[in-house]
């Protein structure tokens, strides 16, 4: 098994691409803990490696984000053998795939906006953001504020902000007149 690894523009992340499915249709799944990556076996093992602070699960990658005190030299082979063992191992990326269970906030009036929001979204934010080995999820719209999630190598990125702010504010700004501002907020 051959994994590729490439860097984010989070330095203290990289991507790891096994070159098969890791989440495939199943969506995404960030853990920020050990404990929170207990429903996977993949991400359970890479937290038991030290100096991981974070992993996030992409259709078709892995991105892992290191503590302070981690190096990329020493941890980057653990990561690359934890990823080939838990493959081999058989065992499932994620048991009891489903819904993270985060409610999206947003009036049911605004219906037809939250659409054209979430379809900018899926079809020209998230892809680009995948590419950096991370995730944006809509949490919500009141007001014309729009509350995003940012996961995976996007979590902590130094330029998630100005992504957020310059990019895709701008681009919905453009694209929904109602959309005033775009929030990050936490889960």
């Amino acid at each position: 098994m051959f994994i590729e690894t490439e860097g984010t523009p989070n330095p203290a992340t990289l991507k790891f691409l096994p070159g098969r499915d890791v989440m495939g249709s199943a969506g995404t799944a960030d853990f920020a803990t050990a404990e929170a990556a207990a429903r996977s076996p993949l991400a359970a093992r890479l937290f038991a490696l030290p100096g991981v602070a974070r992993v996030f699960l992409g259709n078709d990658f892995i991105t892992v984000t290191q503590t302070d005190e981690a190096d990329w030299r020493s941890l980057r082979p653990q990561v690359l053998g934890a990823i080939m063992d838990h493959y081999i191992s058989g065992a499932p990326v994620l048991e009891g795939l489903g819904e993270d269970g985060l409610d999206e906030d947003f009036d049911p009036a605004d219906g037809e906006i939250v659409e054209q929001i979430k379809e900018l979204l899926d079809s020209r934010v998230r892809p680009a953001v995948a590419g950096d080995g991370g995730d944006i999820v809509f949490r919500g719209f009141r007001d014309g504020i729009v509350r995003l999630h940012l996961q995976g190598a996007c979590s902590g990125c130094p330029s998630s902000r100005a992504t957020l702010k310059h990019g895709v504010e701008n681009m919905l700004r453009h694209y929904v007149p109602e959309v005033v501002a775009v929030e990050q907020v936490e889960a």
